[in-house]
């Protein structure tokens, strides 16, 4: 059995122990197996390429170590677990971001996508003020709040880049960071309610499959050779 059937294996393993642990109300080890289960993949992912991409290792990286910080939670003030946490998730969008527009055609996109670039910069806005509304009474203005500012544009930046992405290329490669840019805001949507208005068991197992599931994407694109795209996104 080679390498990657292993770790699949077991990330199989390892989500299948967090929804069993979620759905038993046991707390400590749902978060546990949860905060593994990406940076399994990220080792999947280095593993299995020997030229890793810069900006999507970063992106794999910062969100692997602010899932682990978990595990120090009880030993450092939350202050500290709050900012180094949500800076680093904000990083690994940023990278991801980087990723997706650097070899794209701006002036291609504002002359052919007018509309498009119009309806997303729309929506956008709508879901960072629908985000904003619900943590503004646990956040108010403070240093946090610009932090979830920061936190829900990064993430908007990134599902925007994908989606112009893949109009500007239409191939295989740039569908698949979409559906995993996607998926992550979904998570991301899910999670704020499952902290803010309901910790509900099933929130969380769907905020956790969803993430899955956008690394999933993220993962099967990166293995994509150049010959199947159209137009390379390294």
């Amino acid at each position: 059995m080679n390498k990657l059937k292993v770790m699949v294996s077991l990330v199989l393993l390892v989500y299948l122990g967090f929804v069993v642990f979620q759905f038993s109300s046991n707390e400590y080890w749902a978060n546990a197996f949860d905060a593994i289960l990406l940076p399994l993949i990220s080792i999947a992912y280095f593993q299995g390429n020997k030229r890793p991409n810069f900006y999507f290792s970063v992106f794999l990286i910062c969100y692997s170590v602010s899932d682990l910080m978990v595990f120090i939670l009880d030993f450092i003030p939350y202050s500290y677990f709050y900012y180094v946490g949500n800076g680093l998730y904000i990083i690994a969008y940023m990278a991801l971001f980087i990723k997706i527009v650097k070899s794209l055609s701006f002036q291609h996109i504002f002359k052919n996508f007018k509309l498009h670039l119009f309806v997303l910069t729309a929506l956008n806005i709508y879901i960072a003020y629908v985000l904003q509304n619900i943590v503004n009474p646990y956040v108010g203005m403070t240093n946090e709040y610009f932090v979830e500012i920061a936190y829900n544009v990064s993430m908007l930046l990134v599902l925007t880049a994908s989606l112009l992405n893949y109009f500007y290329r239409d191939d295989k490669k740039s569908l698949l960071i979409f559906l995993g840019s996607m998926a992550i805001v979904f998570s991301e949507v899910i999670g704020v309610a499952y902290m803010y208005v309901a910790q509900q068991n099933l929130l969380n197992f769907l905020v956790t499959t969803l993430t899955l599931l956008a690394f999933y994407f993220y993962f099967t694109q990166s293995k994509l050779s150049n010959e199947e795209v159209n137009q390379l996104v390294s």
